[in-house]
């Protein structure tokens, strides 16, 4: 009985102090390693990839965010044309507008799982591409996809080249700047493929705005 006793004694021990170096190894020295090398290697990465501006932190580089100048009666935002526009936001999740993320929420990104023939995309998709024709004056055909659909998390930070150009036109206007040196920010931003061949090449909308705030200092 006493061997028993104490057999089970020094399994418990031995147990108890596996789960106590453990405890310490994998729950404090290893995330205190990786965050240190984290913050020391890759400190805006470890962030969250903040972007500043004038001392003040105007976002990340890596989500999306609207550019609006309050909300209409419905409580609908207004874009504040002054500024590039993203592409929509419509993920998974609601929010007092319309049962859908549209505000760039991070607590209800994804996708919206909606088909081509959904009748709900394509009348959205409608009326965005109506929207976009009416706002920067061209025709429906030259409305680019990325305009008018949302991207599978629904907090794309970046547009295409193609819609970026298309703003061009209102954003100078708006403004009271030379078309052509809003021309060239936009070429300025716009970033190649990712090795030079994977992806499709883009504009992050927030570092064009922070260039163009810089244009009208």
């Amino acid at each position: 009985m006493n061997n028993a006793v104490r057999n089970s004694a020094r399994l418990f021990g031995a147990g108890l102090r596996a789960l106590l170096v453990l405890t310490v190894v994998c729950g404090v020295i290893y995330p205190l390693v990786v965050t240190g090398i984290a913050q020391a290697a890759f400190n805006g990465k470890a962030n969250g990839s903040e972007v500043t501006q004038n001392g003040k932190t105007v976002g990340s580089e890596l989500l999306g965010q609207r550019y609006d100048k309050g909300k209409d009666g419905k409580g609908n935002p207004i874009p504040d044309l002054r500024y590039f526009q993203p592409r929509p936001s419509a993920g998974l999740g609601s929010n007092k507008t319309n049962d859908v993320n549209t505000q760039y929420d991070l607590q209800v990104s994804g996708a919206t799982n909606q088909g081509a023939t959904n009748t709900d995309l394509i009348a959205a998709v409608k009326e965005r591409k109506q929207w976009v024709a009416d706002t920067y004056g061209v025709p429906q055909s030259q409305v680019p996809a990325d305009a008018v659909t949302s991207s599978g998390s629904g907090l794309d930070p970046d547009i295409s080249p193609a819609y970026a150009k298309l703003q061009v036109n209102r954003v100078a206007k708006e403004n009271h700047l030379d078309r052509a040196k809003v021309e060239r920010l936009v070429e300025d931003t716009t970033e190649g493929r990712v090795l030079g061949f994977m992806g499709e090449p883009r504009v992050n909308v927030l570092k064009l705005n922070m260039g163009l705030r810089e244009l009208t200092k």
